[in-house]
């Protein structure tokens, strides 16, 4: 089978069926509105692509009172008394940071390009960032 694309989302919804099934088949699957498009995508396919494409590069630092996590480039810390609290403090503060970006800093253009990052936040759940965190492949 091929891609599918419709012109309309009139004429997408009339065929969503075939639409989800394209996209979760893998296969290409648009719809135009106005003068965008947008694609359609499976979900775990999104996110797997995302986190291959988009490595955490995260840096974790043994300290005297715990544990540091830092991402270069990104305005995230966290720290926890063991490993895993500091991970978990991460994992919540890329959750705010994703919040914060959909909020206001979309824009920013210090931070517009971190749409694929939002996206694998909030396509993924709490184990499968952390999992992202310390490059564990699922």
């Amino acid at each position: 089978m091929s891609a599918v694309h419709y012109e309309s989302y009139t004429q997408a919804r009339a065929h969503l069926k075939d639409l989800l099934d394209a996209a979760d088949e893998g296969r290409g699957a648009t719809v135009r509105r106005n003068s965008g498009r947008a694609a359609v995508v499976d979900v775990e396919r999104l996110r797997r692509h995302l986190s291959l494409g988009c490595p955490s590069k995260a840096e974790v630092v043994a300290e005297a009172a715990g544990w540091s996590v830092f991402l270069p480039g990104l305005p995230l810390a966290a720290d926890g008394g063991t490993f895993d609290e500091a991970m978990e403090e991460m994992v919540q503060a890329l959750r705010e940071y994703a919040k914060d970006w959909q909020d206001r800093l979309r824009t920013a253009p210090n931070h517009e390009e971190n749409w694929g990052l939002v996206q694998l936040i909030a396509l993924s759940d709490d184990a499968e960032l952390r999992d992202w965190l310390v490059g564990a492949a699922r």
